[in-house]
């Protein structure tokens, strides 16, 4: 039998075509199992602490106390390393300015203003011990007192006193060097006493045309002394025996530990007295009639400067200020004595630069090895 299609709207039977072909819409496609063609993610990066900052400005994070100890070691062998250039170089500095000084002092000294054009006075200062080699010794004096006559703008010379003595034959040498000058030169000197005169010292004071002093100066001791010690008698008890050779009979005279003869204290008794006269010459030569006629002076006493004015061994109280004002009646005053060279100065006070540099230098390294120890 068959069957007529119905013309209804609603009708559910479907054509051979219709029913044969499938729903795609009801139908889910299969799987596409094909790889990505798409490039590959990027690593993904470390876990970071959150921050405000976008996710691409963000940095690896180093712990702060590592590179807190990273610094203070950098810091530390800067600070060593600048230690050491400061010593390097200031020590060749100091060395080298040392030297330069030393090399350039003869000429510097040459350039003293002894040669002011003004009027003046040249003062020249005898201190200390007159004995060969110091600056109260003839070399050093008799040159000041050369350049302070051949100045034709000093007007005069005083010689500030402040010695006990010394050698009699530098005291000699400078005495007879300013009676040169006095006879050369119309020029005046005045020795001014201020603590003491004594001995050498008033052998030079001798040669001025006037001595001035304070009240209570000392001045005189015009006498001459040799002193030593014996120590025979001790030897004997230690039981300790001398023995000495010599090729000549006075050869060993004056030993300490040989017993004194009769003709060695004569011979030296003589020479005593032999310089002695000398020295008593030079002051009568020197003081002229100014000075009294008593042996007691030339004993080797000493006298007050009150006392020195009234047996002529002085002239007046004065300083080198009242002098230069009211005898010369020029206040100007140019020193003219010598002083110490500074190479001595430096060559003596090397030795101590050099211990203390090096001491110091080994405080630094050990300092700085505790330093480097302590940084963990």
């Amino acid at each position: 039998m068959q069957v007529e299609p119905s013309n209804a709207p609603h009708s559910n039977l479907l054509s051979p075509a219709e029913a044969v072909k499938p729903d795609t819409s009801t139908i889910a496609p299969e799987p596409d199992h094909t790889p990505p063609t798409s490039p590959p993610l990027p690593a993904p990066l470390p876990a970071t602490p959150l921050t405000d900052q976008p996710a691409a400005s963000a940095t690896v994070a180093v712990p702060v106390s590592v590179f807190e100890q990273w610094t203070q070691v950098q810091a530390q062998q800067l600070r060593e390393q600048i230690r050491a250039r400061r010593w390097k170089y200031g020590f060749r500095i100091a060395i080298a300015s040392a030297v330069l000084l030393a090399m350039l002092w003869p000429m510097l000294r040459g350039s003293n203003n002894h040669s002011s054009a003004d009027q003046h006075i040249a003062l020249i200062k005898l201190e200390g011990t007159i004995e060969y080699g110091s600056h109260a010794g003839a070399e050093a004096l008799i040159s000041a007192l050369q350049a302070a006559f051949e100045n034709n703008t000093s007007q005069a010379v005083i010689m500030q006193m402040n010695s006990p003595g010394g050698s009699p034959v530098q005291s000699q040498l400078i005495f007879e060097e300013i009676q040169r000058l006095r006879s050369k030169y119309d020029k005046p000197i005045y020795a001014v006493v201020e603590e003491l005169c004594a001995s050498g010292c008033y052998y030079v004071a001798a040669a001025a045309d006037e001595i001035y002093v304070q009240p209570s100066s000392l001045v005189g001791s015009i006498g001459v002394i040799m002193e030593g010690f014996g120590a025979t008698e001790m030897m004997k008890k230690l039981g300790v025996e001398r023995r000495m050779y010599t090729a000549g009979s006075n050869k060993g005279m004056l030993d300490p530990f040989s017993p004194s003869t009769e003709k060695e204290k004569s011979m030296v008794n003589t020479m005593l007295k032999d310089v002695h006269e000398q020295f008593i010459a030079a002051v009568k030569l020197g003081r002229g009639a100014a000075i009294k006629q008593d042996p007691e002076l030339f004993s080797g006493r000493v006298y007050t400067g009150n006392q020195s004015i009234a047996n002529g061994l002085a002239d007046e109280l004065g300083s080198v200020s009242s002098v230069a004002r009211d005898v010369v009646g020029v206040v100007n005053v140019v020193d003219y004595s010598p002083k110490e060279n500074i190479a001595e100065r430096v060559a003596k006070k090397l030795g101590a630069s050099f211990g203390h540099g090096f001491g110091s230098a080994a405080l630094n390294g050990a300092w700085q090895s505790v330093e480097r120890s302590g940084v963990k």
